[in-house]
């Protein structure tokens, strides 16, 4: 039978007493590719927006002879690999509890190696967020711990399925990361319907998924970056599939995850075999999950397009950390496109616009406009640890 328990730190503050380790699973570092599809919708979700999207288009076009294109664009997180893993590890470290860091990077193990050749980091388990296709969408899948030797080989294995995608493929994949006694499968962000293919479809493909692999998935996470009501859907889609709940930051910034997992495993296999034989997880959720939503969603936007003078180049300013295809279709960040090595005006007045939201009055008046107090009591009264 299943087991989780969810608590709190800034209603316990002694809820990590009695645990050895605490588990950081889920986030992204600079070598994460993140879509910029989201600024097409934009458009289409809130028409006042498209009018601007448009001008920028056009001006691109015109001037400068480049078709904007979306879908093969893409942004960088803003921490390289060892600042995400320190960030992580120093978070669990106040809780004085022995830090363990799963990185998540969207299709790609880049980050995890490059760390195994640093001293500190040589024991960071082989992980990767992987965008699975199903019924003309994805769902976003935790494979954590994949053995070092054959670790390319199935990131080989994983990209091909994404580039040629199949259900029964699909599920021959999963039993077969299954039958790995060390790798843990995590369901990400289960109810977030990132594709926007609608509340009703997105919830019958949840469950026709599940239906075919829930079997191989051994786990669903409780997201760090989305709202409390999503979370609570996600407890209750959990315990009618008798699966257990664990933690997942998904941190692209550079705030640290905001849940943790806790436990007495001395090292991460130790820990994938508790949650997989055992059927135990303990999530703590870290005091920024309290704070607002809206507001943690627009601190992570402003860390996104914030300028960092003391990290490396190449990751110290936004347009540096955005790609886009050049006349060749060779993705180079936009710091090398600007005409005149300046981003245009209009674009430039929209980043500072986006910036005076996290000033001072402006973001404290945000802070209490976007207050969740009745979610968060609604939350905590159903899970109560």
């Amino acid at each position: 039978m299943a087991r989780s328990t969810i608590s709190y730190l800034w209603r316990d503050k002694k809820a990590s007493q009695g645990f050895r380790c605490g588990v950081s699973l889920h986030s992204h570092t600079n070598q994460s590719k993140e879509t910029l599809d989201f600024l097409a919708n934009l458009g289409n979700q809130y028409p006042l927006t498209r009018p601007l999207l448009t001008r920028l288009e056009q001006r691109s076009e015109r001037m400068h002879g480049l078709r904007i294109d979306y879908a093969a664009s893409y942004w960088t997180p803003p921490m390289t690999p060892k600042l995400a893993f320190d960030l992580e590890g120093r978070q669990i470290e106040k809780l004085e509890l022995g830090p363990m860091v799963s990185i998540t990077d969207h299709d790609s193990i880049t980050a995890p190696m490059l760390l195994r050749t640093v001293p500190s980091a040589r024991q960071i388990p082989v992980s990767v967020e992987w965008t699975a296709p199903y019924n003309g969408q994805s769902f976003h899948l935790g494979v954590h711990n994949l053995p070092s030797a054959r670790a390319t080989e199935w990131m080989e294995t994983l990209a091909d399925f994404t580039a040629h995608p199949s259900d029964t493929r699909l599920t021959e994949i999963l039993r077969a990361l299954d039958a790995e006694p060390n790798v843990l499968v995590v369901f990400n962000h289960p109810l977030w319907d990132l594709y926007l293919v609608g509340k009703e479809k997105y919830e019958f493909l949840v469950g026709q998924f599940l239906q075919k692999n829930g079997n191989y998935l051994h786990a669903m996470e409780l997201n760090g970056l989305r709202n409390w009501g999503e979370n609570r859907a996600v407890g209750q889609l959990a315990e009618r599939w008798n699966m257990l709940l664990i933690s997942g930051g998904d941190r692209h910034g550079v705030e640290a995850n905001a849940n943790i997992n806790l436990t007495n495993a001395a090292s991460f296999t130790e820990f994938v075999h508790e949650v997989r034989r055992q059927k135990r997880s303990d999530v703590l959720f870290m005091p920024q999950y309290a704070e607002p939503w809206k507001h943690r969603l627009l601190q992570s936007t402003l860390d996104a397009i914030r300028h960092y003078p003391e990290f490396p180049q190449g990751s110290r300013t936004w347009d540096e950390r955005v790609y886009h295809p050049d006349a060749n279709g060779v993705a180079r960040p936009l710091s090398q496109l600007w005409p005149g090595g300046a981003p245009p005006r209009a674009m430039s007045i929209g980043i500072g616009l986006v910036q005076l939201m996290g000033a001072g009055l402006v973001s404290g008046g945000l802070r209490m406009a976007w207050s969740e107090s009745r979610q968060l009591r609604l939350a905590m009264g159903e899970y109560d640890s």
